[in-house]
């Protein structure tokens, strides 16, 4: 008896329809989960980069600093330190053309804030499919359960047997869609949020690390809070000469 009920019973049991239904939950699981697992490792690994650049400031000139966030072409801390100082060297080079029209602060700013947006772009990547995946699977299983419950009412209708034996056993199984869309669903809204929150950590951070790069290409120094009031606290202002 027990052969006759579960998920390989509905599988054997199921049409066309409902094995579609099935087959495509479990690719939207999949892809959800391996969105999930590859952000998952690429936040960790920009904590990792946010963390360096808390120690860019403490050095004695640029070149050291810059030595700090390491040799990484994706870490986008050290992206933006490089493209600051090359709108500098290149405003300089070519201050004849921009002098008229755009002042060395907002070069520098558009320089930076091209850094940002691209960072914010790949860190964003991949999570409308999270999205989509949390709002449309609850649906498709509910379809697959509808879908499976009109097979299986169809089915006791025809064969003249009504009573509730008969009819739990399928119904029930149909209901199992249900289940499996709400089990796609609930990962991919919580790693959609858990990533989302992340994600804002590493945008303020970068948002931060501008701001602070910003002053320091136009000013020579970085703008640091002395709220605490202790010698510790304060920020060495690094030397131009890079």
């Amino acid at each position: 008896m027990e052969s006759q009920f579960g998920i390989a019973h509905v599988w054997a049991q199921g049409d066309f329809v409902s094995r579609s239904v099935a087959v495509l939950l479990l690719l939207m699981s999949v892809a959800s989960w391996a969105v999930i697992i590859i952000k998952a490792l690429a936040l960790v690994k920009m904590k990792k980069y946010a963390s360096k650049a808390q120690d860019f400031w403490h050095s004695e000139d640029f070149g050291i600093a810059l030595n700090k966030l390491g040799t990484d072409i994706d870490n986008p801390f050290r992206t933006m330190a490089l493209e600051g100082r090359e709108a500098v060297a290149h405003h300089r080079k070519t201050c004849d053309h921009l002098h008229d029209t755009l002042d060395i602060s907002d070069w520098i700013t558009r320089s930076l804030r091209y850094c940002v947006d691209a960072c914010t772009q790949r860190l964003q990547s991949g999570l409308s499919i999270l999205a989509s995946v949390g709002s449309t699977a609850p649906f498709v299983g509910l379809f697959g359960t509808v879908w499976g419950i009109y097979h299986a009412l169809v089915a006791i209708g025809m064969s003249g047997q009504s009573s509730i034996d008969k009819v739990a056993g399928p119904v029930g199984e149909a209901l199992i869609m249900t289940a499996f869309g709400l089990a796609v669903a609930i990962p991919a809204v919580l790693g959609y949020n858990a990533l989302v929150r992340g994600n804002k950590k590493i945008i303020n951070a970068l948002n931060s690390f501008a701001h602070d790069l910003h002053a320091y290409f136009v000013t020579g120094a970085r703008i640091s809070s002395e709220k605490h009031g202790s010698e510790g606290n304060k920020v060495l202002p690094l030397k131009k000469g890079a």
